[in-house]
C-alpha cells in the first residue's frame, strides 16, 4: 500500500481487540479497518453453511451473518461503522478478507455481515435477490456502461430510477484477470469546487425523469430532484446514463454539471483489490470507473448491495 495521505490523526482512527481502523492509504476522507486474522477464520469458519441461496431465500439470516461479526467485534465496532458512514466528513471505508479466502460465496457472506450492522439491503430487480454479481469482459453487449471495459463508467449515485431510498452503497471485487486500469473513481460533494453553483441552481430541485434499461428490470419512470438538503448539506442523486431531460436548458444543466464532476480535480482513482469491499454513503459520494487497457482474456466480477441505513 502506498504512503498514507492522512498526517494527523483522524476522528475514528483506533486500535480495538480484534481490529484497527486506519486511514486509508489512497483518500483522505476514507478509512481503512484491519480485521485480525482470527477473527476473519472464525466467522468463516462459523458461517460455513450459510450459502448464498440460504441468504437469498431466508432473509433473518442475513442478520445472522450480521450477528456473528458483531459476537467477534463487539457492539462498539457496529456503532463505530455506522458512525463513520454517516459522518459527513467521512462517509465511507474500505475492509477486506485479507487473504483468508478466495472463495465468492464467502465473499458474499463477509460482505453481508456488514451490510447488515448498518442497515438493510434493497431487493436488485436487475438479479431478483439483495444483491447483484455482474462480470465485466472484453467483449459486452450490455444496454449501459456497467460491463462495458473500453467506456469511461461516469460519476454517479446508485438507486436514481427505483422507488425508494438508496442510503448507502457496498461494492466487492469477486475476481480479477488480465486488467489494467479499471479503478474505482470517486468523488465527495464537499471537495468538489463548483458544488455551490450547480447546488444552488434552478434546476437544481427540478424533478428530473429517470428510466432504466431493459436489463435492470425496472419499468417505472421516476423522477428525482438532483439536489436535496439533509442536515442543512446538499446532497446528490444522479446518472447520466438514465436521466430523460426533456428540455434543453435542463439537459444542458446535466451536462455542464457531470463533465464539472468529471473534471474535478478532488475526483481521485484508486485501487480495489480483490476480496476486498468499499461501503460508501451514497447521499454525497459519488462513484465511477476508469477505463481498462484492452485485453482479450479481461474478466472482473463485482458484488454490489446497496440500501437502507437503521432509523435507529
Amino acid at each position: 500500500m502506498s504512503t498514507l495521505v492522512n498526517e494527523k490523526k483522524m476522528k475514528y482512527e483506533q486500535k480495538q481487540a480484534g481490529y484497527e481502523i486506519i486511514p486509508h492509504p489512497e483518500h483522505h476522507r476514507l478509512y481503512h479497518i484491519k480485521l485480525d486474522q482470527a477473527v476473519i477464520s472464525e466467522f468463516l469458519k462459523s458461517t460455513v453453511d450459510a450459502i448464498p441461496q440460504r441468504l437469498e431465500y431466508t432473509p433473518y439470516a442475513r442478520f445472522e451473518m450480521a450477528n456473528k461479526m458483531k459476537q467477534l467485534l463487539g457492539e462498539q465496532f457496529q456503532q463505530t461503522i455506522r458512525d463513520i458512514l454517516q459522518d459527513r466528513e467521512s462517509g465511507g471505508f474500505t475492509i477486506g478478507v485479507q487473504g483468508e479466502t478466495s472463495n465468492p460465496d464467502d465473499y458474499v457472506r463477509f460482505a453481508t455481515a456488514f451490510s447488515y450492522l448498518v442497515g438493510i439491503a434493497n431487493f436488485d430487480a436487475m438479479t431478483n435477490t439483495f444483491y447483484a454479481r455482474f462480470t465485466v469482459k472484453d467483449t459486452d453487449t450490455s444496454d449501459s456502461y456497467l460491463r462495458q471495459a473500453y467506456r469511461l463508467f461516469t460519476l454517479h449515485t446508485d438507486g436514481t430510477f427505483v422507488d425508494e431510498p438508496t442510503d448507502w452503497l457496498l461494492m466487492m471485487k469477486m475476481i480479477e484477470q488480465n486488467a489494467k486500469g479499471g479503478e474505482s473513481r470517486l468523488l465527495h460533494l464537499d471537495d468538489w469546487e463548483e458544488l455551490e453553483k450547480f447546488s444552488t441552481h434552478p434546476y437544481a430541485s427540478f424533478r428530473v425523469p429517470y428510466k432504466a434499461p431493459a436489463s435492470k428490470n425496472v419499468q417505472e419512470t421516476i423522477y428525482r430532484e438532483t439536489f436535496y438538503w439533509q442536515n442543512n448539506k446538499p446532497c446528490i442523486c444522479f446518472i447520466d446514463q438514465f436521466a430523460y431531460p426533456e428540455t434543453i436548458d435542463l439537459a444542458m444543466y446535466l451536462k455542464e454539471m457531470s463533465d464539472s464532476m468529471e473534471n474535478s480535480s478532488a475526483t481521485k482513482a484508486m485501487p480495489l483489490p480483490v476480496g476486498d469491499l468499499i461501503l460508501l454513503n451514497n447521499r454525497f459520494w459519488l462513484h465511477g470507473r476508469a477505463a481498462f487497457e484492452k485485453h482479450p482474456e479481461l474478466h472482473r466480477e463485482l458484488m454490489r448491495q446497496r440500501g437502507l441505513f437503521f432509523n435507529t
